[in-house]
């Protein structure tokens, strides 16, 4: 059974900084695209920051660029999201998710944050974790 759990949201103070932990089971992360996503009360789920899983490259939304980054623990079989400089709109529930299908891109197809950051192509997600900026 494949199972995501999330940790470390909280309350945190405009421009400060917190790291959310994805930990797997029944699956190996280091094989995998993984993503980290949010949602706010009334608005979508929203792709935040991707990493492939045969070249760990990153893909990132705008509006974390500089921001936010996300590592790997293969050992740990642990993702990590690292924010910085966070802002009252960060405020949403954080979760990770995996992609368990690769995407394959043929000569002249590019891979793009809109491909591999939309939630609709990841299969397995955690429960979430509660991410609050104010003062």
């Amino acid at each position: 059974q494949v199972q995501l759990v999330e940790s470390g949201g909280g309350l945190v103070q405009p421009g400060g900084s917190l790291n959310l932990s994805c930990t797997a089971s029944g699956l190996p992360l280091n094989h995998y695209t993984v993503g980290w996503f949010r949602q706010a009360p009334g608005k979508e789920r929203e792709g935040l920051l991707c990493m492939s899983g045969n070249d760990y490259k990153t893909f990132y939304a705008e509006s974390v660029e500089g921001r936010f980054t996300i590592a790997r623990d293969n050992a740990k079989n642990t993702i990590y999201l690292q924010m910085t400089n966070l802002k009252p709109e960060d405020t949403a529930v954080y979760y990770c998710a995996v992609d368990r299908h690769q995407q394959i891109f043929l000569r002249g197809q590019t891979p793009t944050f809109q491909k591999m950051c939309a939630p609709a192509e990841y299969e397995d997600w955690g429960q979430g974790t509660q991410v609050t900026v104010s003062p």
